[in-house]
């Protein structure tokens, strides 16, 4: 019973990496490119857990890289009433 409950863990694990992998924006994919990642998530065990601990951006709970020279997204301008100048103005 243990057996077939350590195959469909290494299965699912499986399943999981390799869709986080082709769902995860390739600029935010590290340490190698995306298509070598599909691949060796494949390869049982160790290629979910170097996905999950190494080519993720998000892995280690924190924003994806920025690139330099770039805004992050999100709201450009005032987030409401209270933020906005012009409003403030006419009050």
């Amino acid at each position: 019973m243990l057996r077939v409950v350590l195959i469909a863990l290494v299965v699912f694990a499986s399943i999981y990496a390799f869709v986080d992998c082709v769902q995860t924006d390739r600029r935010v994919v590290r340490t190698m490119p995306k298509p070598v990642w599909l691949i060796a998530v494949l390869v049982p065990v160790l290629g979910p857990v170097g996905w999950l601990l190494a080519g993720r951006a998000g892995s280690r709970g924190g924003p994806p890289p920025r690139r330099p020279g770039r805004r992050p997204p999100g709201p450009r301008g005032p987030l409401g009433p209270d933020d906005d100048p012009d409003f403030l103005r006419k009050l």
